[in-house]
């Protein structure tokens, strides 16, 4: 593939009514592994533009695993993982970046730059993937900050805002060029859950807004049931990490699968690792 074929396929991905049926993100009997743990096996999944899809499981389920693989940062063992139709694992640095330019992304800690204002930081991507003269630019900033509800923050730097405040500012960085594709890596993590619950809302409300996928990974069920179009739940197996459910939240609910119903209803693990076993035995003077 040609990276002219890349950008063709990108701005057919990129026109706001698109819908001829193709999922921006499609993948397909999916394995990883490092070394020779596998650590996903024969993963399956869809996520189409205007949705909102989680993928959801516990510590150890592979779900970190699964968002580098979609991201062309794990070479897979087998199948595929194509994102605005381009297999990033298998593409030239100059296709992956075409389409790298036309994704938002939102880190767990937000990975702003410290040194950089709060307009610079969510300028950077404008400044760095297109011409635009720097009137547009200061425009769209200013926007881009009004839609995640930080409008006047422009001059203030990271340090000064709190941990929301911060996630927000990555949110608005992340949509920037307004991408087709967004990927948010537990944007929820660590804050209080009345923030929580208002990222939960500006995510529903960008989906929306900007007919854009958004493909969330989160453990937090809370977050899943406010946002979720459909979930993909992973679960670790013994020969890698499978698929358990996917769906939407009402039918999670009504699956009989004991594992998924043990997570919903926070069930604790009925096997702990033996290290831990050892550890409390010895908190508590038993021999």
């Amino acid at each position: 593939m040609t990276v002219e074929d890349v950008l063709t396929r990108v701005a057919r991905f990129r026109q706001p009514d698109h819908d001829d049926g193709e999922p921006v993100v499609q993948v397909r009997d999916l394995v990883v592994r490092y070394d020779q743990q596998v650590v996903l096996n024969g993963i399956d999944m869809d996520v189409r533009r205007g949705e909102i899809v989680t993928i959801l499981g516990g510590s150890g389920s592979g779900k970190s695993t699964l968002l580098r693989a979609i991201l062309g940062l794990l070479t897979p063992v087998s199948g595929s993982a194509r994102v605005l139709g381009v297999d990033l694992s298998s593409a030239s640095d100059v296709e992956r970046n075409a389409v790298y330019r036309n994704l938002g992304m939102v880190y767990q800690g937000g990975a702003l730059f410290s040194s950089m204002t709060v307009f610079d930081n969510v300028a950077l991507p404008l400044r760095e993937h297109t011409d635009l003269d720097p009137e547009i630019i200061r425009i769209a900033v200013r926007m881009k900050l009004g839609v995640v509800g930080l409008a006047g923050f422009e001059k203030r730097f990271p340090s000064e805002l709190s941990g929301g405040q911060r996630k927000r500012v990555a949110f608005a960085r992340a949509i920037a060029v307004d991408p087709p594709l967004l990927f948010a890596d537990e944007p929820s993590a660590g804050l209080d859950p009345r923030i929580g619950r208002g990222l939960d809302d500006l995510i529903r409300r960008l989906c929306r807004a900007f007919n854009m996928a958004v493909v969330v990974v989160t453990h937090e069920m809370e977050s899943v049931e406010v946002i979720a179009d459909r979930i993909v739940m992973l679960g670790a197996q013994p020969g890698g990490a499978k698929v358990l459910f996917m769906g939407t939240y009402a039918e999670m609910q009504a699956c009989p699968d004991p594992e998924v119903q043990a997570f919903l209803q926070r069930k604790a693990l009925q096997e702990p690792r033996t290290e831990a076993v050892e550890i409390l035995k010895q908190l508590v003077g038993e021999d």
